[in-house]
């Protein structure tokens, strides 16, 4: 018997403990983003526990982000099959939110007929967006930077200019009304990212977008219809902005389509953040839900300190930096091992 089949103890001992470091290591590259959310609470509570540490501040975290929910979501259905950077979410959002009380408080129209509109607006700005890039060939940047622009003059146009308000209470119930201390948006913020990732972890469709956004060609190879499914991220990516538009227009009681555009960067710092959990290196839907609930409660927790309101857009900006770099380097590491 060959004597490579027959390991000393001690070599097995060593073996055991690199297997355990290395699996230490995993968890620390994947959990090390929780474990800093948790350490920043406690540092925050530490300092103003009155203000801070409080069931108030829990429930504007966890109660007001439903928006940026979607929108991350919305980015990551074009992100994840390879086309980056779609930067109409936002528009598509504020353009759809603004359509809310305009058609139902302006035009006299059933509400529920409004936000059908608004959303079938929202979806095809994003068939747009899918058949320029995926069927004409138009950079990705270019067609989406000129659709936002585009919509955010309709937006204002179509508003005067100004805010629009006047939706119905009853309305309104639909995302304010409280569940174990929550707004029902958080739930669907919530189930949104658990069934995008159920979908993407145990489904053909899942498994094919994360092909074509790996390898085109590949997938062309085979039999996957990329364009099809590039085409359907681009659809679904401009439906769940509208969605998202329709949930912000509820909760506000209309929306100023003037502030649509501020969306936009904490949405791309949350998606990018979420390649620092879970799955280091990888656009997650669960990644992308705790970078939203971490950036939350980083800005919060510094204006309750006094801090103006600059420092989210500092926040916001410098923790998008410091993670596509840690995602870059990463990946960089990981790809010999591949």
């Amino acid at each position: 018997m060959p004597a490579r089949l027959i390991e000393p103890a001690s070599t097995l001992a060593r073996a055991s403990g690199g297997d355990g470091g290395r699996l230490a290591l995993r968890a620390v590259e994947r959990y090390a983003l929780v474990g800093l959310w948790g350490v920043m609470i406690a540092v925050y509570s530490s300092i103003e526990p009155s203000i801070f540490d409080t069931s108030g501040t829990f429930q504007t975290i966890f109660g007001s982000q439903a928006a940026y929910v979607f929108l991350a979501m919305a980015f990551l259905c074009t992100v994840i099959v390879g086309d980056f950077v779609d930067l109409s979410v936002a528009s598509i959002l504020g353009l759809c939110a603004t359509l809310v009380p305009v058609l139902s408080v302006f035009d006299h129209l059933p509400v529920a007929l409004a936000a059908t509109i608004a959303v079938a607006v929202g979806a095809c700005a994003g068939a747009f967006n899918g058949l320029l890039v995926v069927y004409l060939g138009v950079d990705t940047i270019v067609v989406t930077l000129g659709m936002s622009t585009l919509l955010s003059g309709i937006a204002l146009a179509i508003s005067n200019l100004s805010a629009v308000s006047g939706l119905s209470a009853s309305f309104g119930k639909l995302t304010l009304t409280e569940l174990w201390g929550l707004p029902l948006s958080f739930y669907y913020g919530l189930a949104l990212a658990l069934v995008f990732a159920y979908v993407l972890a145990f489904t053909p469709l899942g498994r094919h977008m994360r092909f074509v956004g790996s390898n085109r060609e590949v997938s062309r190879l085979a039999g996957i219809r990329v364009d099809r499914i590039r085409f359907g991220a681009f659809l679904t990516a401009g439906l769940l902005s509208g969605l998202g538009g329709v949930v912000v227009a509820a909760g506000l009681g209309g929306f100023d389509p003037s502030s649509a555009i501020t969306y936009l960067l904490p949405t791309v710092a949350a998606v990018y953040l979420g390649t620092a959990v879970v799955r280091p290196g990888e656009f997650t839907p669960i990644g992308a839900l705790i970078g939203v609930y971490f950036l939350a409660t980083g800005v919060l927790g510094l204006q309750e300190l006094g801090l103006a309101g600059w420092i989210s857009d500092v926040f916001y900006g410098g923790t998008l930096i410091v993670t596509v770099t840690f995602t870059t380097l990463l990946r960089g590491r990981l790809a010999p091992a591949q």
